[in-house]
């Protein structure tokens, strides 16, 4: 007679997940409810089925025996068989069922977030063995991770208060610079004024202004990344919007050989963001590229649909490109390549982005130009749904 096939000792290595569901009291589905046993039935019901099926054929076969002597047989077979069950019994328990309890109170400390925890049979050479080695990697794997996280938080929340600070620092002393600023462009016009046509001072005055103005601007930029604006979101027209820096940025260029050229997105629904501040964002951009052609250039700004949800805006220019070097830089605050520039813009213009659900990407070709890409959402991703997600 065929003996029930036995399910291999690899199949106790299965998932952590299934040792758990088989092992603790949590709810099983309707489908296995009904043929749920414990493991030691599982491996005795097939153990004395064979035995039994051996101690019928034993019986057939002493049927020419003497009664008493078949009846001796018997009964060291039938002992033979009990004492094979029970050896059996209590190997699997020493081999199998140990383990496993071990290995379930292991997880149950992992799951209550105690992952100093290691599992001590992970040196059997054998399929229990290699469950338990695989066991004690994953723990050490997720106590490793967890401490980089815990140092990367550490990390950011040092970070952030730092720049809370300095954040606070700056615009104070963005007010306190504004005020006398203020008055020192009144005295610079009344001085301009007041000099005659010819005199030599005229030209010492000119740049005291400009670079008056040029404070300013830092200081703008300082209070501006310091204490942002919050955005004023409603569904507007972004092709205008675009237009709208796109014509600022031409005016800037009348005096010089460079081409600005601007497309459209032909029936380009209305996109939900701060027409004020993506002008901000895209007046920047432009003002880059044309200060980074060479003479003769050209910039091209394009806007492109780029999913069902998603538009683009993409500003190319032809010029020089950003060495690889700098990528990595350029969004970082007061990193700059200009004598003139304050490295504030370009981390300005991201989190402005990024505060409408988008993100700013650039490209360079070294020597033949860079494209910066702003890539927004149709709608702005509501709190509520980024927190459910």
């Amino acid at each position: 007679m065929k003996e029930p096939e036995q399910k291999p000792l690899t199949s106790i290595a299965s998932p952590i997940s299934q040792v758990v569901a088989t092992e603790t009291k949590t709810p099983v589905s309707a489908r296995h409810r009904h043929v749920r046993l414990n493991w030691q039935a599982k491996t005795l019901i097939p153990v004395a089925a064979a035995l039994l099926n051996g101690v019928l054929v034993f019986l057939f076969t002493t049927l020419t025996l003497h009664p008493d002597e078949r009846e001796s047989v018997l009964l060291v077979a039938s002992a033979g068989a009990v004492v094979i069950c029970a050896i059996l019994l209590i190997t699997l328990t020493v081999v199998v069922r140990r383990p496993m309890l071990e290995l379930q109170q292991k997880i149950q400390h992992v799951a209550d977030g105690n992952l100093d925890v290691e599992v001590g049979f992970s040196s059997r050479n054998d399929d229990i063995g290699d469950l338990g080695r695989n066991f004690n990697y994953m723990v050490e794997q997720l106590r490793e991770s967890r401490q980089e996280i815990e140092r990367l938080h550490r990390t950011q929340m040092s970070r952030a208060e730092h720049m809370a600070t300095l954040g606070e620092l700056a615009a104070g002393l963005a007010h306190e610079i504004r005020n006398p600023l203020a008055g020192i462009a009144g005295v610079m016009q009344i001085v301009s004024r007041d000099l005659p046509p010819t005199s030599p001072a005229r030209e010492v005055v000119k740049d005291v202004q400009e670079e008056v103005v040029r404070i300013n601007r830092i200081v703008s930029d300082l209070l501006e990344t310091a204490r942002p604006r919050t955005p004023e979101f409603h569904l507007a027209d972004l092709n205008a919007t675009v237009e709208h820096a796109v014509g600022f940025a031409r005016q800037q260029v009348l005096s010089k050989p460079i081409q600005i050229n601007f497309t459209k997105a032909p029936d380009l629904a209305l996109v939900e963001h701060d027409p004020r501040q993506l002008h901000q964002v895209l007046l920047n951009l432009l003002l880059n590229a044309i200060q980074a052609l060479e003479g003769a250039g050209r910039v091209d700004v394009l806007i492109t649909q780029t999913g069902e949800n998603t538009v683009s805006v993409a500003i190319n220019d032809t010029g020089p490109g950003i060495p690889a070097e700098n990528l990595n830089n350029i969004f970082r605050p007061f990193f700059t390549t200009k004598g003139h520039g304050t490295g504030l813009g370009l981390p300005l213009a991201r989190r402005i982005v990024e505060d409408h659900g988008g993100k700013l990407e650039v490209t360079s070709d070294l020597g033949h130009g860079s494209t910066f890409t702003l890539v927004l959402p149709f709608r702005r991703p509501r709190p509520e749904m980024t927190a459910n997600a």
